[in-house]
Formats: C-alpha cells, sequence, structure tokens
C-alpha cells in the first residue's frame, strides 16, 4: 500500500471550531497523529506518537459521515503524512470547507488552493521559534490565516515585528493571536493590541471556556 494510501489517525469526531474565524461553527476534527515539533505550551502531546492506521477511504468516508460542511485536519502535524494531501482534495471534492491546521514548520505549497490554511508561526515561548520555515510566507494567500500563540510580553513584541516585516495583515485574511490557556491573561493581550492599533483578531480558545480544559475529544 502507498504511503499516501494509509494515514495514522488519534480521533476523528464532530464539535464545534474553536479557533480561527470559523470559531462556533459545527466541524468534523480529523487529528493525525505524529508530530516532530515540542512547543512547551502544547495542549495535545498524546497525539505525538501512536494512532490508528487507516486507509485514506475509511478516513474520507468517517469524516463525511458526520455530515458537517465544515471539515479540519490538524494533529499532530497533518503535513507529516504524505495521505493528508490528496484527502483533503477529496474532502474539497465532496463539497466539504477544509480547514488545515499546520505548524509552519512543514512546506504547504502542495496543499490543494481551496483548504484555508491556519498556519501557525511559534513565538520564542514555544521553544520552536527555530523551527518556522519562512519559505512558506510567499505562499500564503487570502483564504488563510496565521496563527500566533503567545506565553508572555515578549512573545507578544516578537509578533507584532513578524507582522509588520512580512505584512501578514495585507497577505492573509486573518492574523490570529492567541494568548497560552493559563500563563497570559487575555485581558493584557488585549490591551496591548488596542494600545498598538494592530490588525490582528485575539481569540481564545472557545472549547477550553465551554469544557474543562484538559478534555479532549471536543
Amino acid at each position: 500500500m502507498a504511503d499516501e494510501d494509509q494515514i495514522r489517525i488519534h480521533e476523528i469526531y464532530e464539535s464545534i471550531q474553536g479557533e480561527s474565524t470559523f470559531a462556533g461553527l459545527p466541524c468534523t476534527f480529523v487529528r493525525l497523529s505524529r508530530c516532530n515539533l515540542r512547543c512547551r505550551w502544547c495542549d495535545t502531546p498524546q497525539a505525538f506518537e501512536g494512532g490508528t492506521p487507516m486507509t485514506r477511504a475509511e478516513v474520507l468516508q468517517q469524516a463525511l459521515s458526520f455530515g458537517t460542511p465544515l471539515v479540519e485536519l490538524t494533529g499532530g502535524e497533518p503535513l507529516l503524512q504524505p495521505g493528508a494531501l490528496p484527502l483533503m482534495t477529496e474532502l474539497c471534492d465532496a463539497g466539504r470547507t477544509v480547514l488545515l491546521e499546520t505548524s509552519g514548520e512543514r512546506d504547504i505549497s502542495g496543499v490543494d488552493p481551496r483548504v484555508h490554511r491556519i498556519m501557525d508561526l511559534k513565538a520564542p515561548g514555544s521553544d520552536e521559534s527555530h523551527r518556522n520555515r519562512w519559505a512558506n510566507i510567499p505562499h500564503l494567500t487570502e483564504r488563510d490565516e496565521v496563527k500566533i500563540v503567545l506565553a508572555d510580553r515578549a512573545d507578544y513584541d516578537w509578533a507584532k515585528t513578524a507582522i509588520e516585516e512580512h505584512d501578514l495583515a495585507s497577505r492573509v485574511n486573518q492574523v490570529l493571536l492567541s494568548p497560552v490557556w493559563g500563563e497570559l491573561d487575555p485581558k493584557n493581550l488585549v490591551d496591548w493590541v488596542l494600545e498598538d492599533d494592530l490588525t490582528v483578531r485575539v481569540q481564545i480558545q472557545m472549547h477550553k471556556v465551554i469544557w474543562d480544559a484538559d478534555t479532549q475529544g471536543v
């Protein structure tokens, strides 16, 4: 079986989208296993390894079975698995609005142009900022979003510089700034953004407000 015909899956489930400009919408999540980054604040370490091998056809069938118009591939890091690319194309062909949540460390240029790519930039507080693939930025379009998770004021200042230097506010649909849950007070982040007139969307992880912060599969 070709590599792209089999995908290692952590879980597939229906919930609401908790982040991005799609927040609040019913969504089917396809969480792929494996990640090659170890962000200090990661809240999904259970998807670093393991998972269940499934054929791509099985994953597609299960993802479509929930009937939500919105489907997101997340992880782990979906782009570590070759099967993620054709799976996203098949989901688009099935009429779904498809989101990709990616760390920004992998090449995004091969992703179907119909997919909305939500690409992280890793701030220094993640301990993985040296892994940012800056060459991805020219591939970003107005369909895409950039997310930066912030642990403190130093991360915010770093993000502000990155947004300005790469003209991200004009390049993508939305720049998303998220506080690390339990570390950075969202009120402080809001104050900084308003003070600087920064063209960004401040977001919190809605699913952690609705459910307990440690709840999985939501």
